[in-house]
């Protein structure tokens, strides 16, 4: 059974699950769908067409689904898709897709977005994705699962982020960043893997390795990138991250990627 707050205002059409609370105040959207178990607090606005995943909280002072900040939006009836079991703090904003990005902007599972982080339209968000205080994200931006972006940084339209990366705090990332990398500075370059986060997720010292040896090799003087690429394939064959990294630099990009800061790559 459901726990809806009197002063809630639920629009005719909304789907709401079961043991969902709503608190105080907040406002469901006709077109709104809200999983089982989804907690609104007080004074959050739910619009547009969007769905919520199970399980997951949302904060007060939320904007989740209204309309694309894209001067080429033109009405049409895109989406918003939100996981289960993710946190979405205080002034979070989260706006659905447009025609020019596939309609769809798309949160996966197990992320914390923090107090005044923001989803622009047609951005692709993995599972277990942090975004730390008042990070934001241009449209059309794709970020792996696990990945990391610090408090207050940014990323700009149409870049990537692989899983397992980090985008440090106060940092802007213009360029395309490696599944395991570590940005840091304002349009920032590589400083390395991010280590303590691959630790985290618990890969053995072999693949740790494997992953070090691969992006020296990756980003050394010798030959072209594309010479470069060929090898580490061929070297680390059968090696999953390092197979993921050679895949995120070979996929199709509007974007360049992102370089190590010092010549040699260290």
């Amino acid at each position: 059974m459901s726990n809806i707050h009197s002063t809630a205002i639920i629009e005719d059409g909304a789907k709401i699950g079961n043991d969902v609370k709503i608190g105080p105040y907040s406002v469901i959207g006709p077109n709104v769908t809200l999983g089982d178990g989804v907690e609104v607090l007080s004074h959050v606005v739910l619009s547009g067409i969007t769905s919520v995943g199970s399980g997951t909280r949302i904060f007060p002072f939320a904007s989740i689904g209204s309309e694309p900040q894209d001067l080429k939006y033109g009405g049409e009836q895109s989406r918003l898709e939100i996981g289960a079991n993710n946190t979405i703090r205080e002034h979070v904003t989260m706006n659905p897709g447009t025609e020019g990005g596939g309609m769809l902007t798309k949160v996966g599972d197990n992320c914390l977005f923090m107090v005044g982080a923001h989803i622009a339209h047609d951005c692709q968000i993995g599972d277990n994705v942090i975004l730390v205080n008042n990070a934001t994200l241009a449209g059309h931006v794709e970020v792996g699962d696990f990945a990391i972006i610090g408090g207050l940084s940014a990323a700009h339209q149409f870049v990537r982020i692989g899983k397992h990366a980090m985008l440090g705090g106060m940092s802007g990332a213009e360029s395309d960043v490696i599944p395991y990398g570590m940005v840091v500075g304002n349009r920032g370059g590589l400083s390395g893997l991010n280590l303590v986060g691959i630790k985290r997720r618990g890969f053995n010292r072999e693949t740790i390795h494997s992953l070090r040896n691969a992006y020296r090799l990756l980003f050394a003087n010798e030959g072209t990138m594309a010479e470069r690429i060929k090898d580490v394939a061929e070297m680390f064959d059968g090696v999953e991250p390092v197979m993921e990294i050679i895949s995120f630099l070979t996929a199709d990009s509007s974007r360049s990627f992102c370089q190590p800061k010092s010549e040699d790559g260290a």
